[in-house]
């Protein structure tokens, strides 16, 4: 397929299947919610020093570094508009168990989880207009949808703010019921959104095929980029290891179902936006077993 059609490609996802997509996401918002307790935001005020240099690293390094990429190896204009996306995006909810596997700090983790999610309402339409007006290539694509930051606020406060307030509040409220049901409500969400992935994929099947190739390497790029971002900002303002690794792979797994969302939402399953989002959903979650076994094979200091 010829590259630059990939820019006219409008992905195959009707009404039906973006109002699953939406669903989806505010389950796994839930699920994520129910996790977390008033305590790990009190953890935040008590020692704010590792979670305010993950958020640095998430909403301001990691949006502003890959608009340089995009800069430098020029992709599509519109997989260019999906790396600028991504990097708008909070941490996902994959980074707590992927932290556990790697021996960091889960409770840094979780803290991250619960605080990016939150200033993602903002951050995550401001980024995306911001960088994504800035990029020459991009910034067409951002004047022909007419995004409005506002827009995107209000679709990431109804798919993030409440689903995260109703989990928050119940986890608070019936804590013996959040007990029993967080582990198979996670495990649910998670199979749910992979079988929608999977779904989109198959609606996709060879304009997949046909482009894949194009976006693989991009992706690996990136991901590598949005990790070494977190470590080694945690690193330059001395945290500890297990510190460390916790804010890497917060901000090396982005919440691309959120991602997934507001492309079809806003930019009508633009090809090469839909295609870059979808597979980072499922590369990042290689990329994170892969990233938690290299830290397992260096032990921690003493």
């Amino acid at each position: 397929m010829d590259p630059v059609v990939v820019d006219q490609i409008r992905l195959n996802f009707n009404a039906q299947g973006l109002l699953v997509i939406n669903i989806a996401i505010g389950l796994m918002m839930l699920g994520v919610a129910i996790d977390l307790k008033l305590e790990d935001f009190k953890r935040i005020i008590k020692a704010p020093k590792a979670p305010a240099i993950g958020l640095v690293a998430q909403f301001i390094l990691l949006p502003a570094f890959t608009f340089l990429l995009t800069l430098i190896i020029k992709p599509l204009p519109s997989v260019a508009l999906g790396m600028i996306l991504v990097a708008a995006c909070p941490g996902g909810n994959l980074s707590n168990l992927m932290t556990y596997l790697a021996k960091g700090n889960t409770a840094i983790s979780i803290s991250m989880t619960a605080v990016s999610t939150l200033a993602s309402i903002i951050m995550t339409p401001l980024n995306l207009a911001l960088w994504g007006s800035l990029n020459p290539d991009t910034a067409p694509i951002l004047k022909k949808v007419s995004l409005s930051p506002m827009d995107v606020f209000f679709t990431v406060f109804i798919i993030l703010g409440i689903p995260l307030a109703i989990g928050i509040f119940l986890s608070r409220i019936f804590p013996g019921l959040a007990d029993r049901v967080r582990k198979p409500f996670k495990i649910f969400t998670l199979v749910f959104f992979i079988l929608i992935v999977l779904g989109a994929l198959a609606a996709n099947w060879k304009i997949f095929l046909d482009v894949i190739g194009l976006i693989v390497l991009v992706v690996l790029l990136h991901n590598a980029l949005a990790l070494n971002i977190g470590y080694w900002s945690a690193r330059l303002f001395h945290l500890p290891e297990r510190d460390s690794r916790a804010v890497a792979i917060e901000v090396g797994i982005q919440n691309s179902a959120l991602g997934l969302v507001l492309v079809f939402n806003f930019f009508g399953g633009l090809g090469g936006m839909a295609i870059l989002v979808g597979w980072w959903g499922i590369w990042h979650i290689v990329a994170g077993l892969i990233t938690a076994f290299i830290f397992t094979r260096f032990p921690l200091p003493e």
